[in-house]
């Protein structure tokens, strides 16, 4: 592969985001706490952890397809696992068979209408209905291309027609107003996603994608650390179900 083609799939393409918390005023009944911690630990309702075992949404041949891209996405190296190792596939598996995959939150009635490219998505197929017809087609045009299964290709193979899907050099027979390279952007998106969200989402696994970044997840306290400016953070990433801080 070309050194083109390496940039162009390189892990460092990959961004984070990072957002402010924001900040809460008391009022006038707040108390001062001192030498205690104002909480306890999981005392609310946070989310629950997904069973990282089998498959909720993903038929195995879907499942093996996806984590064979997810691998190429973000391929192992000295930094990191690969997507697959990390989790990425597993996250993308229970966010489809959620209320993502069934775009719970969004309007669904219609009408349906052609809209901008910055508007996203305008159809009637919630990301689970996406994926599943989007893959449907890809097998279909490379076993029409290769004659075998995507997970059959070798690596070049794979991000030749990885490529293919971002470039629009392959189009995917797919549904009006949902296309190859949006089909594409998505896989891409909830890959990424994958690899960087909390662990209790089914990716991340063993917070691989914090540690490679040097961001420490969920800690509770970083006086300590608020004036040491361009010094790597000494102390390793804390999930949300993490143990107690060290």
């Amino acid at each position: 592969m070309s050194q083109d083609a390496k940039r162009t799939w390189s892990r460092r393409l990959l961004l984070a985001s990072a957002a402010g918390l924001p900040i809460l005023a008391a009022g006038a009944d707040g108390r001062n706490i001192s030498a205690e911690l104002p909480w306890s630990p999981f005392a609310g309702d946070p989310p629950k952890p997904v069973d990282p075992l089998g498959w909720y949404f993903f038929t195995a041949g879907e499942a093996a397809t996806v984590e064979a891209i997810v691998d190429r996405l973000i391929p192992a190296d000295e930094l990191s696992p690969g997507g697959k190792d990390c989790g990425c596939a597993v996250y993308i598996d229970r966010q489809l068979a959620g209320s993502y995959g069934k775009a719970d939150r969004l309007y669904w009635k219609g009408p349906f209408l052609p809209g901008l490219p910055t508007q996203g998505y305008q159809g009637n197929m919630p990301p689970a209905a996406r994926y599943r017809l989007a893959l449907r087609a890809l097998g279909e045009h490379v076993n029409t291309a290769y004659g075998k299964d995507f997970v059959r290709l070798t690596a070049g193979q794979q991000d030749a027609v990885l490529k293919g899907l971002d470039e629009g050099t392959i189009t995917l027979r797919l549904a009006p107003g949902f296309s190859t390279k949006a089909f594409f952007e998505m896989l891409l998106q909830n890959t990424m996603e994958g690899f960087f969200a909390d662990p209790l989402y089914g990716g991340n696994r063993n917070m691989a994608g914090w540690k490679m970044l040097g961001f420490p997840g969920t800690r509770y306290d970083y006086r300590d650390h608020i004036d040491r400016h361009n010094q790597p953070y000494p102390l390793g990433p804390v999930s949300i179900y993490s143990p107690m801080e060290s």
